[in-house]
């Protein structure tokens, strides 16, 4: 698995696995086969609801803890500390390697402090925000005494936010995709011009998508229940994209979400 090193030092593998709507009772499975398949970031929340799944299922699969890389997301401002204990139980772990606040919450330099007592005590490895844009980061920005590790936000060919981009490296912040892949959205996997540069590497358009987020130092969660997907999301390391086909990808930014969230 290839890593990004965070800027406190902390390894996180360069894909994971996102949980989104994944029930507790496939998670077991899900586990394992993404494992198998060479996944050690698992991506879940409070609000996905299946914490608990996720932690039987890495309890179950038989790989070291250490070597498996737990993301989960707080869902409310209230009782944070009570919160976050809440999903260390839940996933069965004496440590959450990235916590991130979900979506702003009105509250979050509050919630931040808490997150950054429990980072100093070692429960949390590493800290970061989910959905944050213009005030609500600048807001944590101004008032933390650990700056972010990682933003996760709505990433893909039809959305790069390349200028936000540049302003997280300058910050030395990690930027994660959710729904990578756009959902299949804006026929992503019939795209021709994602085909066309997926014919020269014998790749499809979502290994082709995926490959393009990574080179843009880009950390990609796509989701899937299906191992052949998985699989196939997982295999993008044995190729690299030209600057011409990067060019004519960044030609798709359509300079807006997809999914009518936090524009």
């Amino acid at each position: 698995m290839r890593e990004m090193i965070l800027s406190n030092g902390v390894a996180m593998p360069l894909i994971g696995l996102g949980l989104y709507r994944i029930n507790n009772g496939e998670m077991s499975r899900c586990v394992r086969e993404a494992v198998e398949c060479g996944y050690q970031l698992f991506d879940t929340a409070q609000w996905y609801g299946n914490e608990e799944g996720l932690g039987e299922g890495i309890r179950s699969c038989g790989v070291p803890r250490d070597r498996i890389f737990i993301t989960t997301k707080l869902q409310s401002c209230h009782r944070v500390a009570q919160s976050i204990n809440e999903s260390l139980s839940r996933l069965r772990t004496d440590y959450i390697d990235l916590l991130l606040i979900h979506w702003p919450m009105g509250e979050d330099l509050t919630i931040w402090r808490t997150m950054e007592r429990f980072y100093g005590e070692g429960k949390i490895r590493a800290i970061g925000l989910s959905n944050f844009y213009g005030e609500d980061l600048e807001g944590i920005l101004r008032g933390a005494e650990v700056v972010p590790h990682v933003i996760q936000q709505e990433l893909h060919p039809f959305r790069q936010q390349a200028n936000l981009l540049k302003y997280y490296r300058k910050l030395g912040i990690v930027p994660q995709a959710w729904s990578p892949l756009a959902c299949g959205k804006n026929g992503l996997f019939e795209n021709p011009v994602l085909l066309r540069i997926g014919k020269t590497y014998s790749k499809t358009p979502a290994q082709v998508a995926l490959r393009f987020l990574v080179q843009c130092g880009i950390c990609p969660l796509p989701k899937s229940t299906h191992r052949a997907r998985m699989a196939e999301n997982m295999n993008i390391f044995d190729f690299e994209l030209s600057e011409e086909d990067r060019a004519d990808i960044r030609k798709l930014d359509t300079n807006r979400g997809l999914f009518g969230w936090y524009d």
